[in-house]
This record gives structure tokens, C-alpha cells and sequence, in this order.
């Protein structure tokens, strides 16, 4: 893709240290510390898309397709004039970015604003969710679902917007996305996505419970008693209140990993 660039030796630059960041698939992806830039970076507040409203739009179909876009934010390209900000250094000598590197401060909301207008019509039409990098394809017949899928990928080939296909499924009845076990008719958990989770000890800071809680909250649809199970740890995030792991709080945060890794399958109501 052409990502980044190297620089010439005569050149004066602010440079910044490489960080490298290892994927679930045991590859490695270069990346800068920049964050003093995104300090200094005034926030997108463009709208994303809630995951339960979206999931809510697939009851009842039959088919359903899942795209994940090839490295979604290296696919967006800098500007000139931007590219002097976003350099880094290595053994091998100085480098800026041609494309947005992953932890650039706006670019999930710049990306998905550029999903969305390209796929606005699709999105409208009541039979496609763009999530970020993962693009869904539903519908309850098989022509149509051929004919939708079709029409996407008509789109991606003359802007060049790549697609992974090994992180593809195509028609399928049931299958993994948005951190859930999706069909038609019901809805789970996808286990893959809270094991790193659930394997971490009790949070021993505010920063880490947040995180913990806000993690948990996103499935709180499938554990009864929610917010009556967390309401001792929310307190822990409030101002003026001592950071203590008491006997309940630790059993607070062990209910909801059980919970989590036994939690039941949705299905929809037969009315």
C-alpha cells in the first residue's frame, strides 16, 4: 500500500520513536508514538453507529454476509502537508507515513464517516451495517443476498477500498461479528472476544475498572441483574471514593466473568 516513506539525510525533522505492535495472527505492525500529537488533536465527534441497534436490524433473516476491510486506516492516504507530523525513526533511518497510521486520534471517526457516505444508499435501503472495518450484508432471500453483495463490492473496486478475503464469510446463516455469534433468529456472546479479558485479575486502579466495566457493559443484554451485579464496582469510579477491593467488589467482579462465559442465547420472540 505504500505506507510509508523514507526520508533524505539532509533533511531537518521532528522525529518520534517507533512502537511495534504484535496482531492476533503473530504478525508485526510499525507504528509511531504520537501521543503528544493526539494531545494537541481536537476531537471528531463524529457519530458511530450503536452495535445493539444495528444487531437489531438483522432479526429474522436468512442470510447473512461479513467483509472486513484490508487494513481499513492504512487505506486512507495523508496530506502533504500533514505528512512532516507523522514521522518516524529506526536503524534503517527516518520515515513519514503516506497513509494514516493506527493510532492517529480521529482516524476511526474519519473512517467511518468515509463509510458511510460511500455506502449511503445501501445503508438507507435497510440491508447493510458499516461498523468501522466490518461491512454486514443481510437478507432473507438468496437472490437478493447475491445481488447485495454484488453491489458492495461494485463499489469498493473503482475507489480501490480493499477487502480481506480470508476475513470474509459470505452467506452464511450464522456467523461471528460485532463481538457476537449472529443468525437471524438469535444472538450469543462470541466467546473468542472476552477469553484475553476474563483471564486478567481483579482491576487494582480506576483506569483499568472503567475499562473492565465498560468492556462488560457491552453484553450486558445477555446477564440478568446487570446493574445491580456492578453497582459496588461503579462506585470504585466515583470522585472522592477510595480505590478498596472489598470481598463483595471481588465477588462482584468474579459474577460477572461467570456471567459473562455462561451467559445464554438470545432468541428472538415467536409472535
Amino acid at each position: 500500500m505504500d505506507v510509508i516513506r523514507k526520508i533524505g539525510h539532509n533533511e531537518i525533522v521532528e522525529i518520534t520513536t517507533p512502537v511495534l505492535i504484535t496482531w492476533n495472527d503473530g504478525k508485526s505492525r510499525l507504528c509511531g508514538d504520537f501521543r503528544a500529537l493526539n494531545n494537541y488533536t481536537k476531537a471528531d465527534r463524529y457519530p458511530i453507529p450503536r452495535i445493539p441497534h444495528s444487531l437489531d436490524k438483522m432479526e429474522k433473516v436468512k442470510y447473512i454476509t461479513k467483509m472486513d476491510c484490508m487494513k481499513c486506516f492504512h487505506q486512507n492516504g495523508v496530506k502533504p502537508n500533514t505528512m512532516k507530523l507523522l514521522r518516524i525513526i529506526c536503524h534503517m533511518g527516518i520515515y513519514e507515513y503516506n497513509r494514516i497510521p493506527f493510532v492517529i486520534k480521529n482516524e476511526p471517526a474519519h473512517f467511518q464517516r468515509m463509510m458511510d457516505t460511500i455506502f449511503q444508499e445501501e445503508i438507507l435501503e435497510g440491508w447493510m451495517v458499516v461498523y468501522f472495518d466490518e461491512i454486514i450484508i443481510y437478507s432473507v432471500t438468496w437472490e437478493d443476498h447475491v445481488q447485495y453483495i454484488d453491489r458492495v463490492l461494485s463499489k469498493c473496486t473503482p475507489i480501490n477500498l480493499k477487502i480481506s478475503l480470508k476475513k470474509c464469510d459470505f452467506g452464511q446463516q450464522e456467523l461471528l461479528a460485532l463481538g457476537h455469534k449472529v443468525s437471524g433468529i438469535s444472538l450469543a456472546i462470541d466467546q473468542n472476544k472476552i477469553a484475553a479479558v476474563l483471564q486478567k485479575p481483579v482491576p487494582r486502579n480506576i483506569k483499568y475498572m472503567q475499562y473492565f466495566l465498560g468492556f462488560a457493559s457491552y453484553y450486558r443484554n445477555h446477564i440478568k441483574d446487570f446493574s445491580h451485579i456492578t453497582s459496588s464496582l461503579y462506585k470504585l469510579c466515583s470522585k472522592d471514593v477510595v480505590f478498596e477491593i472489598t470481598k463483595e467488589r471481588r465477588d462482584a467482579y468474579e459474577r460477572i466473568k461467570y456471567e459473562l462465559t455462561n451467559s445464554p442465547v438470545l432468541f428472538l420472540p415467536d409472535f
